[in-house]
């Protein structure tokens, strides 16, 4: 099943940014965005400014997917951390269970040390969360499939209506 057939309900979503605004209280962060895979972002906590969400959520995932090429061409399955440095501020990037990508905007109040150590515990917090979304989404499909009329129709019956 992939991230973006995933149905986030209200309650996720409060989890995710929950989640979200500890990290970014606790890493003295500026900015924590939670993205998926296809560059969709799903939830964030702190102040935006000028930024651009959209732009960020979809350049994070381009970002991730072409380290992604650069890992396997080496021979490695992922690299799941990112970080880029700059001038005044800094980008920690990292995977989330396969299916998410964290993103924690920094500046000189904070240290890669700190957002590291603080990150790694958000993230199996958000694991946690992605899972049940999983489970929840895998468990309403197979209830609109069963409760369908159309399951029991076989690919005989299409062929001899159209006979």
């Amino acid at each position: 099943m992939s991230y973006s057939d995933l149905v986030i309900l209200e309650e996720h979503h409060r989890r995710f940014t929950e989640t979200l605004g500890a990290l970014r209280k606790d890493a003295s962060a500026r900015l924590v965005f939670l993205v998926d895979k296809n560059g969709q972002q799903i939830a964030s906590d702190g102040d935006l400014g000028d930024l651009d969400p959209t732009s960020l959520a979809s350049l994070t995932a381009g970002n991730v997917a072409a380290t992604d090429g650069l890992a396997k061409l080496i021979g490695e399955e992922e690299f799941s951390i990112l970080f880029h440095e700059g001038e005044h501020d800094n980008l920690h990037i990292n995977v989330v269970g396969g299916r998410a990508i964290l993103v924690v905007l920094f500046d000189e109040r904070s240290s890669l040390g700190l957002v590291r150590l603080r990150v790694k515990k958000a993230v199996s917090e958000l694991i946690a969360v992605l899972e049940d979304v999983a489970a929840h989404t895998k468990a309403q499909k197979t209830a609109t499939l069963s409760a369908s009329p159309f399951t029991e129709i076989t690919d005989d019956d299409i062929e001899a209506l159209f006979k």
